[in-house]
């Protein structure tokens, strides 16, 4: 029952031949190759309706705007071949012209021209009944849409998601995403969209049989489409109720829509609507067991539909098959014979070739015996090669491992120094000398844990011998985390952020002090770095179900839903700015989690973009 009406993402829903026409006799007498022309030029490719020119204009478009370097309007031209193909049902080759300008409009950074090449490819795959990956696709040109703040398409958009959910019967889901698109159809006064969204609502009533409800909102489609001249979609809608009437007997009433409906598309010449409305009256004619008119217009029904699916190419596709059969029988008459020949060639050979094994045996069982002896050599050397390879690769990988905990640690203390000469400056300007006495002590305070921090990593990269020190010992957490704590006060301050530990006593855990305090550190550096000036980081500790629990909050930017999936591997985007353009790359998040996993624990983390991050690092009490 459902019709799907896909709103194209930077154009209006409608194309017009007439004006195509005429913006083509005024395209004809611009000589001059500048934005306007491509402009009109665009617009001339947009507006056809025939295939044909469309593919025609859309590829003009493309190779003069590459010609004179004008990425613009060549991946607009890309999008607009895209529908050219579509509309010829080359599916594939359309799905390539959209990704082709997809990808232009991605390296130049036109959002709206990268919004609407998603919206397209939903466009394609719901076209190709490929539902659950154009609804993946019509989400992103949303998101996209939004942050243009562009309400037709984010109407649009919503509309065509909820059309997805229609046609795979998900109707909770298809009403969420009408219901949504209408309000922002009502809000800017867009009667085609508000139209759209009433009939796709009635269709959905009617699938779960609210008969009465569903009639009442296709009927004010209806009416809203009658004033705005579209013919088509008021066309699908009478179908639609007459379907409804016909489900509660009402066989005249769904006559009468069902007529009107065919009545629309013999006037407009809309193939597939004179197809579907003679389909529904010859069902109609029949229940009420006039013969005579059910058979005139399913013979009509036949006609339109053998049409569309063009029967010529059928043919050919069944003669092909056939020839293919004929083919594949013929190779196999082939293959017999010349298998029979074969079998009289082995027979006549076969004593020749008893014979000859007889004399090859015995050279062979002593080449095999000095094969046998070579092979075991050569294994024997391989496995000494692969595991002198595999110790070397080993130590490769523990020494780059070592340089990267080193240069990423050691980042984080100096990056306070950064904050204080900061504050030396404001305080010199405002000659506050005991501002300055007390920045002294911080700076030396600040200078003494990185003395300690270069200790404690120059005390690895001496008692390494190839591999990460793990050295579990009884920790107070308090007193841990009071440490670090103390190393990025500095660096907390400089951005004018809280940093507050909620530290009680009687918290100990089992575990290697050094990765403990790598742990805490870089959560506690990232959460700085995430967070704007006035907001707030907070250290919790506490004791849980024989786990001692390091819980650190930040009132920052958050994570996307798309980076917390690879959050602690290497895929994905791993570079990221702070609030005041620190740069970080990643690396203190896998290294939590690698050395959370070293002590036997686990990390969980909670965050929303723009509303902060938290993350729970769970570490045992005792390792058994």
């Amino acid at each position: 029952m459902a019709g799907s009406f896909l709103l194209l993402s930077f154009k209006a829903p409608c194309q017009n031949q007439r004006v195509a026409d005429s913006l083509t006799l005024v395209l004809k007498g611009i000589e001059v190759r500048d934005s306007s022309y491509f402009d009109l030029l665009e617009e001339v490719a947009y507006q056809q309706r025939n295939a044909a020119k469309k593919l025609y204009y859309s590829n003009l478009l493309i190779n003069q705007s590459h010609e004179l370097n004008e990425p613009l309007w060549e991946s607009r031209g890309y999008i607009l071949n895209g529908h050219a193909h579509r509309l010829l049902g080359d599916f594939d080759v359309a799905l390539q012209r959209y990704l082709k300008g997809l990808q232009i409009a991605e390296n130049m950074g036109f959002q709206n021209i990268i919004a609407g090449a998603y919206s397209s490819v939903g466009d394609l795959y719901s076209l190709s009944q490929r539902h659950d990956e154009s609804i993946v696709q019509y989400r992103m040109a949303f998101e996209m849409f939004k942050e243009l703040d562009d309400s037709v398409n984010m109407g649009s958009t919503l509309l065509n998601t909820g059309d997805e959910f229609l046609n795979i019967k998900n109707y909770d889901s298809a009403l969420v995403f009408f219901q949504r698109s209408k309000l922002i159809f009502n809000r800017i006064d867009y009667p085609m969209g508000t139209a759209f969204n009433l009939g796709n609502i009635g269709l959905v009533l009617a699938e779960l049989g609210q008969y009465v409800r569903a009639e009442e909102n296709i009927n004010q489609a209806i009416t809203i489409l009658e004033e705005l001249g579209d013919r088509y979609p008021i066309a699908v809608y009478q179908t639609s109720l007459a379907e409804i009437y016909a489900e509660r007997g009402e066989y005249h009433r769904a006559v009468k829509y069902a007529k009107s409906s065919l009545n629309i598309g013999l006037e407009e010449g809309l193939k597939e609507q004179i197809r579907d409305a003679s389909l529904k009256l010859s069902e109609l004619y029949k229940s009420v067991g006039n013969s005579d008119e059910a058979y005139t217009y399913l013979k009509q029904y036949i006609t339109y539909r053998d049409s569309i699916n063009n029967e010529e190419t059928i043919r050919k596709m069944a003669d092909l098959r056939t020839e293919y059969e004929v083919n594949k029988k013929q190779i196999e008459v082939d293959l017999l014979s010349e298998q029979a020949k074969l079998n009289r060639m082995v027979a006549w050979s076969a004593v020749f070739i008893i014979a000859l094994l007889l004399v090859l045996t015995i050279a062979l069982l002593k080449i095999y015996r000095i094969k046998d002896r070579a092979v075991r050599i050569v294994r024997q050397r391989r496995r000494v090669i692969a595991a002198q390879r595999n110790k070397l690769d080993e130590v490769n990988k523990t020494k780059d491992r070592f340089f990267s905990i080193v240069s990423h640690d050691i980042r984080g203390p100096i990056s306070n120094f950064q904050g204080i000469s900061g504050l030396i400056n404001v305080l010199a300007d405002s000659k506050d000398v005991d501002g300055l006495k007390q920045l002294g002590s911080m700076m030396e305070a600040s200078a003494k844990e990185v003395s300690e921090l270069l200790d404690n990593l120059l005390e690895w990269a001496l008692s390494q011998e190839g591999r990460i020190p793990y050295d579990p010992q009884t920790i107070s957490l308090r007193e841990i985390s009071q440490s670090n704590l103390n190393i990025m006060l500095n660096m907390a301050i400089a951005k004018n952020i809280d940093l507050v530990g909620q530290l009680p006593e009687d918290v100990t855990i089992k575990a290697d002090k050094n990765s403990v305090s790598t742990i805490i550190r870089n959560l506690l550096s990232n959460a700085i770095k995430f967070t704007p000036e006035a907001g707030s980081v907070t250290l919790n500790i506490a004791e849980e179900d024989g786990f001692g629990v390091i819980e650190i909050k930040d009132t920052g930017i958050g994570i996307s839903q798309e980076k917390l999936e690879n959050l602690f591997s290497l895929k994905g985007t791993r570079s990221q700015w702070g609030t005041k353009g620190e740069k970080g790359i990643g690396l203190g998040l896998l290294l939590v989690h690698e050395f959370v996993e070293l002590n036997k624990g686990r990390i969980e983390v909670q965050s929303k973009e723009g509303e902060g991050t938290s993350f729970k690092v769970f570490l045992p009490s005792n390792i058994t």
